[in-house]
């Protein structure tokens, strides 16, 4: 049976991303509004409560007041907007996250998608944080670049408008949004030092957690931190971990697709390693990983629509 999908902020990057993913599937049908309606408050009412899911890429307060136009007990809901990621009552949407978490994707009726950054801290992070190979308490940092498309068209606007555009870190303050998330779904009893930055790049994202292997309990090995990871992602068409023995790595590997690349690169003769994720910001970061918990959550292959 056909199942109705709303992306209530379609128009915005992510949901041009979403609607793209989802153009010409047959087991999915879109509902839209025309553009002279797509914010008035009683369409969106109507097209939220008629669709079997909605996904929302919304601001935060726009998303919770999306919430409250739900008078059914039907629709379930995607929420690509950070307004979700740690509330009790929503499942995490990160299907790889946990070994049982794509079943809790599947059960539930409320999806909060992660975000772009956090997806790839939490895909090199949460493993070891369970195998005890990072203690719970210790002081992690991650370092990560975007490509500017992850702030949206005011962002896309302004950085390609811009003459000073190569490396811009920000978030210096060190109360980055994202920070609660990669907290809370570590296992971590402190917030990551997040030293975020945009790079002159449309889209593609490095995020990257050195760790010091030799003042770890036990001064785990670089073998032993890749293999705890590739085990962790073994099953998975989506994450794969790869050889860390390589040169340098390019922001846009894996830039217009929804694939993530994990590396254990380091020195093994000093104990020093770096985890690098690889993914796009607009895809396993947003995008993708929305049609994929909605894939999930309609019971269909978890990578349909998505590119490989």
């Amino acid at each position: 049976m056909t199942k109705t999908v709303f992306i209530d902020g379609g128009a915005g990057t992510t949901g041009l991303e979403i609607a793209d993913r989802l153009s010409g599937r047959p087991d999915l049908s879109i509902l839209t509004l025309p553009d002279e309606r797509r914010k008035d408050a009683q369409a969106r009412r109507e097209a939220i409560n008629d669709a079997d899911f909605v996904i929302l890429c919304l601001p935060d307060d726009a998303a919770r007041e999306a919430i409250s136009l739900i008078a059914n007990d039907r629709t379930r809901v995607v929420d690509a907007s950070t307004a979700h990621r740690t509330a009790e009552a929503w499942v995490y949407g990160f299907a790889e996250l946990e070994p049982e978490q794509q079943q809790r994707v599947a059960n539930a009726r409320f999806v909060s998608n992660p975000g772009c950054y956090p997806t790839g801290f939490l895909a090199l992070v949460r493993p070891l944080v369970r195998a005890g190979i990072i203690p719970a308490d210790w002081p992690v940092s991650v370092n990560a670049a975007s490509g500017y498309s992850g702030g949206g068209k005011a962002m896309i606007a302004e950085y390609e408008s811009a003459t000073q555009r190569a490396f811009r870190p920000y978030g210096l303050s060190v109360a980055h949004k994202h920070a609660p998330e990669m907290q809370r779904h570590s296992g971590l009893t402190h917030a990551p030092i997040f030293a975020p930055a945009v790079v002159d790049t449309y889209r593609g994202m490095v995020v990257e957690v050195p760790l010091p292997l030799y003042a770890l309990p036990g001064a785990p090995s670089l073998d032993t931190v890749a293999a705890t990871l590739a085990e962790a992602y073994a099953d998975s068409r989506i994450v794969t971990v790869a050889p860390g023995d390589i040169a340098a790595v390019n922001i846009e590997e894996n830039a217009g697709s929804d694939r993530m690349t994990l590396r254990v690169c380091g020195n093994a003769a000093t104990g020093q390693a770096r985890l690098i994720a690889t993914l796009d910001n607009l895809g396993k970061g947003a995008g993708g990983a929305a049609v994929q918990n909605l894939n999930i959550m309609a019971g269909l292959d978890p990578t349909a629509g998505l590119v490989l």
